[in-house]
C-alpha cells in the first residue's frame, strides 16, 4: 500500500509485510501468521471481511469460459491453486491468500507450464505470462518461475498432492495441437474437480488428510507457542508473584528441553 492516497495525502494506515521469515525457528507458520493475524486486522480495517481470493485473482485464473488458465480449490484450512499444464506439486496457501503469495504462485506455475510445453517453439506458441503482478516483475521466462519457486519454498509451505496431467478445460492441449505438438490429456479426478472454483468452502467438501509429519510438526509448534507465552509473561513480574514466576519459568524450561530433545531425535532419524 502506498504511503499517499490518490489525492496526495498521507494514509492513516500503511500495511507492509516482508515475504520472508526473519526467524525460521518461529513457532508460527507463515500461513498461521496470515490467517490468525493479518486477516483479522484487515477485517477490522475494511467494511467487510476480505474474500479468500480477491476478484482480481479470480479473473486472472478464470477470465471467461473461453480463456481460463487455472482453478482454485478451497479446503477447510488452506487454499490450493492449480494452473493448467503445470507439473509441479502446488503449495498449500493460507485460507486467505495475499497478493504477494498469489503472484509468486502464478509465476511459478504458469511459468513452468510455459517453459515445459512451449519453450523453443517460437514466440507465437508461448503463453502470455504477465510481466508484472503485485510488487513482482517477471523478466526471464526460463529462470523466473524457478526464482518464484525458491521464494515460496523459503516460507516453509507444505505441498499438496501432484496431479498431472492437469488440463480440465483443454487449454494447454488445444494450444499444443495448434502448434503441431502432441495433445495433453487431462487426468480426471471427478470427486475433487466438482469443487473447483467454488465461492467458499462448505462442510463435507474438501478436507485434505494431514500427514503424520505435519501432525508432529504441529504438536511441536504448539509446545513452542506455550513456551513462548510462558517466557513472555516473565518480563515484568509483579510484587509477590516471584514464586509463580519461578514455577512458570521451570515449566517453560522443561517444555523447551522436551522440544529440543524431540527435534534432535527427529534429526537423527532423518
Amino acid at each position: 500500500m502506498k504511503e499517499l492516497d490518490a489525492q496526495g495525502n498521507p494514509r492513516s494506515v500503511v500495511y507492509w509485510s516482508s515475504v520472508f521469515h526473519s526467524r525460521p525457528e518461529a513457532p508460527y507458520t507463515y500461513c498461521e501468521f496470515i490467517d490468525l493475524s493479518i486477516y483479522p486486522a484487515m477485517s477490522l480495517l475494511l467494511s467487510s471481511p476480505p474474500p479468500r481470493l480477491t476478484d482480481e485473482m479470480q479473473r486472472i485464473l478464470q477470465l471467461s469460459k473461453a480463456y481460463s488458465i487455472g482453478d482454485w480449490y478451497f479446503y477447510q484450512h488452506h487454499t490450493v491453486i492449480r494452473i493448467y499444464g503445470c507439473e509441479l506439486p502446488p503449495y498449500k496457501l493460507p485460507k486467505y491468500v495475499p497478493m504477494k503469495l498469489f503472484a509468486l504462485k502464478y509465476f511459478r506455475q504458469f511459468g513452468n507450464a510455459d517453459v515445459l510445453h512451449f519453450s523453443g517453439k517460437g514466440k507465437k506458441a508461448q503463453l502470455k505470462v504477465r510481466n508484472q503482478l503485485g510488487h513482482f516483475l517477471y523478466n526471464k521466462r526460463d529462470e523466473g518461475w524457478q526464482e518464484a519457486d525458491r521464494m515460496l519454498g523459503a516460507l516453509g509451505l507444505q505441498t499438496s498432492f501432484l496431479w498431472t496431467p492437469y488440463d480440465p478445460n483443454h487449454f494447454i492441449s488445444l494450444r499444443r495441437v495448434r502448434y503441431r505438438l502432441a495433445s495433453y490429456n487431462h487426468l480426471r479426478v471427478p470427486h475433487i474437480e466438482k469443487y473447483a472454483n467454488q465461492p467458499e468452502w462448505k462442510e463435507g467438501t474438501l478436507e485434505e488428510e494431514i500427514t503424520q509429519e505435519e501432525r508432529t510438526l504441529a504438536a511441536l509448534r504448539s509446545l513452542q507457542k506455550f513456551v513462548d507465552l510462558e517466557l513472555s509473561s516473565q518480563v515484568l513480574p509483579l510484587p509477590g508473584t516471584e514464586g509463580r514466576s519461578a514455577a512458570s519459568s521451570s515449566t517453560g524450561q522443561q517444555l523447551a528441553a522436551r522440544i529440543n530433545t524431540q527435534t534432535s531425535s527427529k534429526g537423527k532419524e532423518k
